[in-house]
């Protein structure tokens, strides 16, 4: 079959990178013979990775032929899904969105009618995009809660109660047969702060929005945890009598948390929460600037055990204040060695790098060397046929 050497996920990558332009490229590059170029080539065509252009300028005989990434051969799908917004998009296979929405969601309606509206929304747009089931090669997925990143499977419930041990690609899997990949959501923010900080891989991203969570970079990669559950900081217990969503007390998100902050404000969810701090609501300001005291207390033994080198803060309540109010307790609070450098600063991304994040992770996971191989090896055609 194959003939030995770069396999046909490795070809793939010199022609997505646009290292290698034609076939002679390939053979140039690689050291593979014609038979197997071709052979690399027609399967990379034939799964609609790969398409060849017949260019001008030929002066006779067979004009050149140039090869180039099909990006258009095929989309994924991407969901952002928080505790109170989702964001859908269908992409093509450069990460390019086709089709996108934002709404609102509610995570206590349980995981029936929570990913039930997510097929809706997806649907949609697939639709809307002028696609069809059949263009689908993966989902990315981040969602608010513990996830165990093999199976997909929320391993601790995220907002409400029923999402505990939800396995959220066999529920996608049921409408969509594709390989469907899901994350935590602060994790996928992570993921997005550190493309955007060149050169910091040692980072400590802090969502506060309905919740409150971190996700780790450290050494330039995203720490997970033995079950994934590093970051949970919003239950950590800093004292007091409130009652959490959890339902324990004490808890970091009873007195940080968007939720426990709406309810105090008396305002109908995190973003209104947003709202009035934008509006210079007096009473909007104390709070937030207190949440942020709080999240720097928790913080501050992040930082003394990890040792970043920043500090982003995103998510619906993030204001001057809360930024504020965690620097002050975090340098406060943290040993001198450990502040010494570190940043902290509200992130400057779009409110849809969490959905671009979620491109980037299904595509990273689509299109690697190893997927490709087994994409186009024979078991694998098999399979899909």
């Amino acid at each position: 079959m194959s003939a030995p050497g770069m396999s046909v996920g490795e070809v793939f990558q010199l022609v997505r990178e646009g290292q290698a332009e034609t076939r002679s490229d390939i053979a140039r590059l690689t050291g593979l013979s014609r038979t197997a170029v071709s052979l690399r080539v027609n399967q990379l065509i034939e799964h609609r990775l790969v398409v060849e252009r017949a260019e001008g300028g030929s002066t006779g005989g067979r004009p050149p032929v140039r090869l180039e990434f099909h990006a258009t051969g095929a989309v994924v799908l991407a969901a952002a899904v928080g505790a109170s917004r989702a964001q859908y998009a269908v992409c093509d296979l450069a990460g390019r969105i086709l089709a996108s929405s934002a709404v609102t969601s509610d995570f206590t309606e349980g995981p029936d009618v929570a990913l039930r509206s997510v097929v809706r929304q997806l649907d949609g747009l697939l639709a809307a995009a002028g696609r069809t089931d059949a263009d689908v090669r993966g989902i990315g997925v981040s969602i608010p809660g513990v996830v165990d990143r093999v199976t997909g499977r929320i391993v601790s419930r995220p907002v409400a109660p029923g999402w505990d041990k939800v396995e959220v690609p066999e529920v996608l899997g049921a409408r969509f047969p594709v390989p469907v990949v899901v994350e935590n959501d602060v994790n996928v923010l992570a993921l997005a702060e550190h493309q955007a900080h060149p050169g910091t891989d040692d980072l400590v991203m802090i969502k506060a929005s309905t919740g409150v969570g971190v996700a780790i970079i450290a050494d330039g990669r995203l720490v997970r945890g033995a079950v994934g559950a590093a970051g949970e900081i919003g239950h950590t217990k800093i004292g007091g009598d409130r009652v959490c969503r959890c339902g324990a007390t004490g808890c970091l998100e009873a007195y940080a948390g968007g939720w426990a902050l709406a309810r105090e404000l008396g305002v109908a969810d995190a973003r209104a929460v947003g709202d009035l701090v934008r509006a210079r609501h007096p009473e909007a300001l104390r709070a937030i600037r207190d949440a942020g005291r709080r999240i720097g207390e928790v913080a501050s033994g992040v930082v003394n055990l990890l040792n970043p080198a920043a500090i982003v803060v995103s998510g619906d309540i993030v204001s001057d204040g809360l930024v504020a109010g965690i620097r002050e307790l975090t340098y406060q609070q943290s040993t001198d060695v450990a502040t010494r450098g570190l940043t902290i600063e509200a992130s400057t991304l779009d409110d849809q790098a969490a959905l671009a994040a979620c491109v980037v992770m299904i595509l990273d996971d689509l299109l690697s060397p190893d997927a490709i191989d087994n994409l186009t090896s024979p078991p694998s055609r098999s399979a899909r046929s």
